[in-house]
């Protein structure tokens, strides 16, 4: 079974294949976990995560699309979705703004980026990347932190048509970039 390539061990756990199924969760066990485990903070969280993601990609092993991604693509990027889904509705508030530029600095950096890297994330991150600090702490805070453009300009201590403004500007450039790849 160690030999079967990827999308073969999918295969088998769409149809039910209670040895190809064992297989699959174990050749990919370590990644998904450590996805999880990399984005929560907490183990015990990421193994409720881990469990998520295969029972995700048990339900939709049959719409999985080789042409956009490796298998291991695919389900960490279902691990990713679903650890960000478990922290952000844990989180009260959100996180600092001053963090940001840490977190915008190390884009790619760690090894669990490098997992979740497919080609279409890591232009979107590049973009994101070339984009004045303004508009690229903006478009994040409303993003991945889910923050309304109100609670930007708080932050920023800046006023609410300029917030909406770096929003609306950063997407229109992310909109060009990326334009040329769709």
């Amino acid at each position: 079974m160690g030999r079967l390539p990827d999308e073969a061990l999918l295969s088998g756990l769409a149809t039910g294949d209670p040895e190809l199924a064992v297989s699959f969760v174990r050749r990919f066990q370590h990644r998904v976990f450590g996805v999880a485990v990399a984005v929560t903070g907490d183990p015990q969280l990421a193994e409720d995560i881990a469990q998520q993601t295969f029972e995700r990609a048990w339900r939709h092993a049959q719409i999985y699309d080789s042409r956009r991604g490796s298998v291991t693509t695919w389900l960490t990027t279902i691990a990713h979705n679903l650890a960000i889904d478990a922290v952000r509705s844990r989180r009260t508030e959100p996180v600092a703004p001053e963090d940001l530029d840490a977190i915008l600095d190390v884009v790619s950096e760690t090894p669990e980026q490098h997992a979740l890297a497919d080609e279409a994330s890591s232009r979107l991150r590049a973009a994101v990347a070339e984009l004045p600090r303004e508009q690229g702490r903006a478009l994040v805070m409303a993003g991945i932190y889910g923050m309304t453009a109100q609670q930007i300009a708080d932050w920023e201590h800046i006023p609410l048509g300029t917030a909406k403004t770096r929003i609306r500007t950063g997407m229109g450039k992310l909109r060009t970039t990326l334009a040329p790849f769709q």
